[in-house]
C-alpha cells in the first residue's frame, strides 16, 4: 500500500508555521488525525493557566502567614514527582519547599517516628510539598519489613492525633493518594528501565511493587479506614492518565482556598469528580 504524499508537510508549509493555529490548519487541510495534538495543546494551555493561579495562591499564603502541607502518596510510579514538578515549576522557592526524605539514620530510628518530619512542616507563609511522608510507615514499611508489628500498630494509633494537633495549630494538610492500575505501573516500570534519564528512579523496593501488589492493597485500605478524617481527609486521584491527573490535582488545591483575585481566573477551578474525589470505602479505584 503506497503512502499518501498529500499527508506530508512540505518545507514551505513547515516554514510558514508560526503558531499552534497554523499547524492545526495545515493538518486539517491534509485530513490528518490530530486529536492527540489537540489534547497536548489543551493540556499545556490549562497547565499554564492553573500555574498562574498557583502563583496567586502562593502570594496569598505568604501574605497571610498560612501554613500548607501538600502530601503526595501512592504506589511506585504513580506520578508523585511529576505532579510536584508541575505544581512548583513557577513558584517562588523562597516560600516553597520540597521534602523527599531518604531512609532514616540510626539516630532517627531511635527517635519518636514523627520527629524527622516535624522539622520539615511548613513555616508561616510557606507551601511544603511532601514526596512521600510519614505515611511510609502505614504502607511501605510494613509491606517491606522495615518496621515491626508493634511499631506499625503504635504509629496507626498515634497518627490521627498527630494530624489533629497540626489541624488545631492551623496547618492545612492536603493528602493525595495517586491511584494507578497494576498494568499501568508495570508499563511505567519498563519505561523507566529503558530510559537512562529515568533509570535512577527504579529501586529494589520498586521491583517488589508488582510482586507485593496485594499486600500494598491491604495496608493502604487499612490506612484509609484509620486516617481518613473530617479534619484530614484522603483525596483519591486516578492517575493512569498522567496529564489529566496533574491538572485535577492543581484544581483541587486551588478550590480549597479563597485567595485574592481568584474570581478573575480564566480557567475552571472545579476538579473533575470522575478523576479526583474524597475517599470512601465503596469507591472503585484502579488499585
Amino acid at each position: 500500500m503506497s503512502k499518501n504524499p498529500n499527508k506530508y508537510i512540505t518545507e514551505a508549509e513547515f516554514n510558514s508555521i508560526t503558531s499552534h493555529a497554523d499547524l492545526l490548519r495545515i493538518l486539517d487541510e491534509k485530513k490528518v488525525d490530530f486529536s492527540d495534538v489537540l489534547a497536548k495543546i489543551h493540556y499545556e494551555k490549562e497547565k499554564e493557566k492553573l500555574q498562574v493561579e498557583l502563583v496567586k495562591l502562593q502570594q496569598w499564603v505568604k501574605k497571610n502567614n498560612k501554613r500548607v502541607a501538600i502530601i503526595f502518596e501512592g504506589r511506585d510510579a504513580a506520578g508523585k514527582g511529576g505532579n510536584i514538578r508541575r505544581f512548583t515549576e513557577h513558584l517562588n522557592p523562597r516560600s516553597m519547599r520540597l521534602v523527599a526524605l531518604n531512609k532514616p539514620t540510626d539516630v532517627e530510628k531511635g527517635q519518636w517516628y514523627f520527629t524527622r518530619y516535624i522539622q520539615h512542616l511548613p513555616n508561616p507563609g510557606e507551601l511544603v510539598f511532601f514526596d512521600r511522608s510519614w505515611y511510609n510507615r502505614a504502607v511501605v514499611e510494613p509491606v517491606m519489613g522495615f518496621c515491626n508489628p508493634h511499631q506499625y500498630e503504635q504509629f496507626m494509633v498515634q497518627l490521627p492525633e498527630f494530624e489533629h494537633m497540626l489541624y488545631e495549630d492551623g496547618v492545612t494538610i492536603v493528602k493525595f493518594w495517586l491511584s494507578i492500575s497494576k498494568e499501568e505501573q508495570l508499563k511505567r516500570f519498563n519505561a523507566r528501565e529503558d530510559n537512562p534519564l529515568k533509570r535512577w528512579k527504579f529501586s529494589p523496593v520498586d521491583k517488589k511493587g508488582q510482586e507485593y501488589w496485594d499486600d500494598y492493597t491491604k495496608y493502604k485500605e487499612r490506612m484509609f479506614s484509620k486516617t481518613h478524617t473530617p479534619f484530614s481527609p484522603w483525596v483519591i486521584v486516578k492517575t493512569n492518565k498522567k496529564e489529566t491527573a496533574r491538572l485535577e490535582c492543581m484544581r483541587y488545591v486551588l478550590s480549597l482556598f479563597d485567595y485574592e483575585n481568584k474570581d478573575d481566573s480564566n480557567v475552571s477551578l472545579l476538579p473533575d469528580p470522575n478523576v479526583i474525589m474524597r475517599y470512601f470505602r465503596s469507591l472503585h479505584k484502579y488499585d
